[in-house]
């Protein structure tokens, strides 16, 4: 279809096909600026209609210059009613007429500052969107910052509301790059983040778990590079995010030495097993899952080449990647209790470190173990547990296990160390672990086992589990 007007028609079938296949369609939207960019950019929108209305001006400099909290020269005066009733026309519009199922909304901090640029407590549009009838059955994702130094990542107004959270990102990459003192905030990015979210009465799924997304490093180009490297871009490769805590695992970009590369492997598959195993909503960026790159650029949206586009040829090439990841996502299914819409409580997991005892929450070790125990299902009959071992050292780590359910032994399900099919086994698959107490973890691996098959002998009397309270420190 190629006439004036077809791409609404073609947006409708697109919209249809995908509901028809059971997926969603969750629609990005910008209202926090225009194109006009700064005071010396063109009038492409509201600049001649009523520039003072639409726009945050600079009162101390005469209103003549646009404040600037969305990095792109200008900023919209969301709260204003007329600005108001433009964006909730515009989101009707999509729900009614176009039938997507929800929206991200970029930099929405800016949706809840006033005309001088304060945040409201309680900021009119995002209530209005919130408890709008149109709008009640939709999906609202907050990207809960702005570029003006706002982070509301666990503070946005609103239980409706859920959240892009930045700080499962960072966090996730410190402790997979080595950094010391994340074993505590790993094990909270791994409880679904209570300590972000649990004091104002949200709940799991109010957190959108990620490592990457459109905006930074491709999950390639994090293990792969540890600068970011937008020269083609025009700014003297000062745009772009300066702290991606990455890295490149000894070669700046690519490499064809078969031990980085190992590595590199090795880091997709952490990141991707980590990310499914913590309570929340996880989101993949696509390409990740066979390696796709934009070269080491992490500000790509001015890229219409070869660096922003989707190589699929890669697909073929990372097969081993693909593989791992459509494996971890039915993982995930397959066991509730990653999935719950809850917080961990006491008593339904245990956290333990390689001797068994205590995790050093905050010293320099980049060890972990938890024991997950499953809750009840129908008739009385239990899942299987889960144990989940971490290693970030750059050496191997010798685990004390803890003791599986009475009567079942542990089979290990993932080992990211492993040559495949070894590093995730198919459920039934599973193999019992080698020696029932111990587990030597390579460097730089995770693992998990779940206790699926009966135990011939008796129960080992070795205690080696620590069970703290349900939110680690």
């Amino acid at each position: 279809m190629s006439c004036p007007g077809c791409q609404v028609a073609e947006f409708k079938t697109m919209v249809r096909e995908l509901h028809r296949a059971g997926i969603e369609v969750i629609l990005d939207v910008v209202f926090n600026h225009t194109a006009e960019g700064d005071e010396l950019g063109p009038t492409l929108n509201f600049r001649g209609l009523e520039n003072s209305i639409y726009y945050m001006l600079d009162e101390e400099r005469g209103r003549r210059f646009y404040r600037n909290f969305s990095g792109c020269g200008n900023t919209s005066n969301c709260n204003h009613p007329v600005v108001k009733e433009y964006i909730l026309d515009c989101l009707h519009y999509w729900v009614v007429e176009m039938h997507v199922d929800g929206f991200r909304f970029d930099l929405a901090s800016i949706l809840g500052r006033d005309q001088e640029g304060d945040i409201l407590t309680n900021p009119p549009l995002l209530e209005r969107i919130a408890e709008d009838p149109v709008l009640r059955d939709v999906k609202l994702i907050a990207e809960a910052w702005d570029a003006a130094g706002a982070y509301q990542v666990g503070s946005f107004p609103g239980k409706r509301w859920t959240e892009w959270n930045g700080r499962f990102r960072d966090d996730v990459r410190r402790f997979w790059r080595g950094d010391a003192g994340m074993v505590g905030p790993l094990a909270s990015r791994l409880c679904g983040s209570a300590d972000v979210y649990q004091h104002s009465g949200k709940a799991p799924v109010h957190s959108i778990n990620f490592v990457t997304c459109h905006d930074g490093f491709t999950l390639n180009d994090l293990v792969s590079y540890e600068q970011r490297h937008n020269e083609a871009n025009g700014e003297n490769n000062r745009d772009g995010e300066k702290h991606n805590f990455s890295s490149n695992h000894g070669v700046e970009g690519p490499t064809d030495d078969p031990g980085v590369e190992a590595l590199r492997v090795r880091q997709i598959k952490n990141f991707t097993a980590t990310l499914l195993v913590s309570r929340g909503v996880p989101m993949v960026l696509a390409g990740d899952e066979f390696r796709r790159t934009q070269k080491g650029n992490n500000n790509a949206y001015c890229q219409d080449n070869e660096v922003s586009w989707t190589n699929w040829e890669l697909l073929r090439q990372n097969v081993e990647i693909f593989r791992f990841a459509r494996r971890m996502i039915a993982f995930r299914k397959r066991h509730g209790v990653l999935r719950a819409e809850r917080f961990y409580e006491s008593g339904e997991i245990g956290w333990f470190g390689p001797s068994g005892g205590t995790p050093d929450w905050n010293g320099p070790s980049g060890t972990l173990g938890c024991l997950l125990f499953p809750e009840k299902e129908k008739r009385g009959r239990r899942r299987p547990h889960l144990c989940v071992l971490f290693n970030a050292e750059k050496r191997s780590a010798e685990f004390s296990l803890p003791d599986p359910p009475s009567g079942h032994i542990w089979h290990v399900a993932v080992d990211t160390a492993l040559d495949p099919p070894d590093d995730i086994l198919p459920a039934g698959k599973e193999k019992p672990v080698s020696d029932p107490g111990r587990y030597l973890m390579q460097q730089l691996s995770m693992v998990i086992l779940a206790s699926d098959a009966p135990k011939e002998q008796g129960k080992r009397e070795i205690a080696v589990y620590v069970n703290p309270p349900a939110s680690p420190p």
